[in-house]
């Protein structure tokens, strides 16, 4: 049965990155039809693209990752695992601060307030978008590579020359990885989840307003203020699962015996991509009239 595990995880994860692939490629490929056609792409657009091209990159740093580690144990050296480490965080980074990045432009695009801040950001939202991308989340990877490549190097030279005399230093460089780890994962969660709020208080300030007004609830502003919410609600209860699998991950990876908890986190891991890639175009129009479009002509060709 200990035998057997490793090839039902290896299926469940090619399976996951087949699914996760087609989802974040047929969104990246609509996208880049419509460009092409109209010669623009909106901001959201763009947000979508880059986030399933980012996507597509993060499930095949996990998946070759995890054929190296299980069926090419030997060919697994600390050299290759410092390079996977580094790629599945740069990948991972990416994927979590566009989904972030889009939660924002929901909540500016869509909801409604009289501050004259909120004014401000609706009509500069792709040059804010822009600078906390850039300067906001490269400042906290660019850091957190940085802790990476210090430890990675300390742990190479300990393997190598064999010393035993930079416990602490080792200690305080993993701990201040963890602590880098926490805040990195932690502002973006903790912004997704400001833009959540503010999107029920703005779709409770409107129905209201509509109640008022003897108007019902089914106009199209309240489905775009719900299919927000719930493309947001979705992406955070998605990360908060992805974020305490990596915990557990990172916690099981430093004990021995817990091979069973690693694969299994390994599957888990590819859940969160997969899933919020299906709900992203679940929840955009242009991208669920297509994949409607495709069945139906999937089902033509049946007939």
């Amino acid at each position: 049965m200990i035998r057997l595990l490793p090839s039902i995880f290896s299926i469940l994860i090619t399976t996951e990155f087949i699914l996760g692939n087609f989802a974040s490629g047929f969104i990246a490929l609509v996208n880049c039809i419509d460009w092409i056609k109209r010669q623009k792409l909106s901001s959201a657009d763009q947000i979508l693209m880059a986030l399933a091209v980012s996507r597509i990159g993060f499930l095949c740093v996990i998946l070759i990752n995890w054929y190296t580690t299980v069926l090419h144990s030997v060919l697994y050296s600390l050299k290759v695992r410092i390079i996977f480490r580094i790629a599945w965080t740069v990948s991972n980074h990416f994927s979590i601060w566009l989904a972030t990045n889009l939660s924002i432009f929901y909540l500016v695009k869509i909801a409604n307030f009289s501050s004259l801040i909120f004014l401000y950001l609706k009509q500069r939202v792709k040059s804010v978008l822009l600078v906390m991308l850039l300067l906001g989340s490269l400042v906290f990877l660019v850091s957190y590579l940085a802790v990476l490549f210090v430890d990675d190097n300390m742990q190479t030279t300990e393997y190598e020359e064999n010393i035993t005399q930079k416990t602490k230093l080792r200690d305080m460089l993993h701990l201040s990885n963890m602590t880098l780890f926490m805040v990195v994962n932690f502002i973006p969660f903790t912004m997704s989840l400001t833009s959540f709020l503010r999107l029920i208080i703005s779709l409770w300030k409107h129905l209201k307003k509509m109640q008022l007004n003897g108007k019902g609830s089914q106009d199209p502003s309240t489905k775009v203020h719900v299919r927000a919410v719930l493309s947001v609600v979705s992406f955070l209860l998605l990360y908060a699962c992805h974020f305490l699998t990596i915990v557990i991950f990172i916690w099981a990876s430093v004990r021995p015996q817990n091979e069973l908890v690693l694969m299994l986190c390994e599957a888990l891991a590819m859940l969160y991509p997969l899933s919020h890639s299906f709900i992203l175009i679940w929840g955009n129009k242009k991208l669920r009239q297509a994949f409607k479009n495709i069945r139906k002509i999937i089902r033509l060709t049946d007939h």
